[in-house]
């Protein structure tokens, strides 16, 4: 009997799932193209950095290291039970969303149940509907938002689970809370709303809905939150979940022991309080989206009203060749891709010097001296950059 292949053994629903592939550290991208004081706009971090109290809790729990971290997340839950106005039971923690996106998939998605996700919106909602063996209804955008209505007739009686990215990455855009309400009253009682809201804190308060309510109901709703967007700590990879108690007791029948580590568990706390850093963070935020949208728009380029800290900007020519050109100008922004999005780059909005480099950079790559050189280009995928 001739022996089966890694190939033919592993699971036959990983046909078709191409990996993420990391970029290079932006220290190895600088060595390799001779450049310096190279500046990230590509992953949607906070420009500002961590909150001064995260960084102070760091420092005091490092001589605790030798530990192994809290396993139930006791204060930190605590902390963020106070903060929302829930209990700890209905709080989960992951080592970021994406771990809890995974939990999700795990616990409730079985070969042949359909999953209803907006286009384009979060890679990770189909990764893991294909991984798990779903049929995935992809429901296009309407001007560039989640068109809810166009979501709640697509599901079916096979329908498991709805995704909805608020604000949706990589558009920037948001729902309005009357239509996050009509979704969720237009939706059997036996389909599960993943309500993904990394970005949730740069939204304007008339925008944010009262996702909370529906927790607090009870109806079979997960809203996803992190602290690697606005509170600044992408590094340490804490995210936090919040569900109707019987949902979050099956996702900690399946949560990795100590998936939260110490030091991101303390710093979390720290962060939580320091609303000077948010405000902060929020008000550099408008302003750079402000000024961003102004220039974008003096060069004739497009965008949609996003409400979060980045643009997705229409070049109207191949995304990922000027991304590729702007790398090599030290500027680092992410290439999309896939049938509407070719055209398009997504930047993180930074620091007012950041957001004037870049606004220079692009200028120079879009003028006419570089556009043939442009045309000519062919990108290579060796060059990019982490994010």
């Amino acid at each position: 009997m001739t022996a089966r292949s890694l190939e033919e053994l592993a699971s036959p629903y990983l046909q078709g799932l191409v990996p993420y592939i990391p970029g290079k550290p932006i220290d190895e991208v600088e060595r390799e193209l001779g450049i310096t004081r190279a500046i990230k706009l590509a992953s949607n971090e906070n420009p500002l950095g961590p909150s001064p109290l995260a960084l102070r809790a760091l420092r005091d729990a490092l001589s605790e290291s030798h530990r192994y971290p809290d396993g139930g997340g006791y204060y930190l839950k605590q902390g963020l039970a106070r903060h929302l106005g829930l209990t700890s039971d209905h709080l989960v923690l992951g080592n970021g969303c994406n771990e809890l996106l995974e939990l999700m998939a795990r616990c409730f998605l079985l070969p042949g149940d359909e999953v209803v996700i907006a286009d384009p919106a979060f890679v990770i909602y189909g990764m893991l509907a294909h991984l798990q063996g779903c049929t995935t209804v992809r429901v296009p955008l309407k001007a560039w938002t989640h068109d809810l209505e166009a979501m709640a007739k697509a599901v079916t009686s096979k329908t498991k689970m709805v995704f909805v990215g608020n604000p949706n990455n990589p558009t920037g855009t948001a729902v309005r809370p009357a239509e996050l309400t009509g979704l969720m009253d237009a939706l059997p009682d036996d389909v599960i709303v993943v309500i993904d809201e990394a970005y949730i804190e740069y939204v304007p308060p008339e925008m944010a809905p009262d996702s909370l309510g529906f927790v607090r109901q009870g109806r079979p709703v997960i809203v996803l939150r992190t602290f690697s967007k606005i509170y600044g700590l992408a590094g340490l990879r804490v995210g936090y979940g919040m569900a109707p108690p019987p949902m979050v007791e099956l996702l900690e029948r399946v949560r990795a022991p100590f998936n939260v580590n110490t030091l991101a568990q303390r710093a979390a706390l720290a962060a939580l309080d320091d609303d000077a850093h948010l405000s902060n963070s929020r008000s550099i935020n408008e302003l750079g989206r402000a000024y961003l949208s102004g220039e974008l728009q003096r060069l004739g380029l497009e965008c949609p009203p996003s409400v979060a800290n980045f643009l997705l900007i229409d070049l109207k020519q191949d995304g990922r060749a000027v991304a590729d050109a702007l790398l090599r100008m030290g500027v680092i922004v992410r290439p999309l891709g896939g049938a509407t999005l070719k055209t398009h780059i997504r930047v993180t909005i930074g620091t007012p010097p950041e957001n004037e480099r870049f606004i220079e950079a692009l200028r120079t790559v879009l003028g006419k001296e570089q556009r043939s050189a442009l045309s000519d280009q062919q990108p290579g995928k060796e060059l990019i950059a982490e994010g």
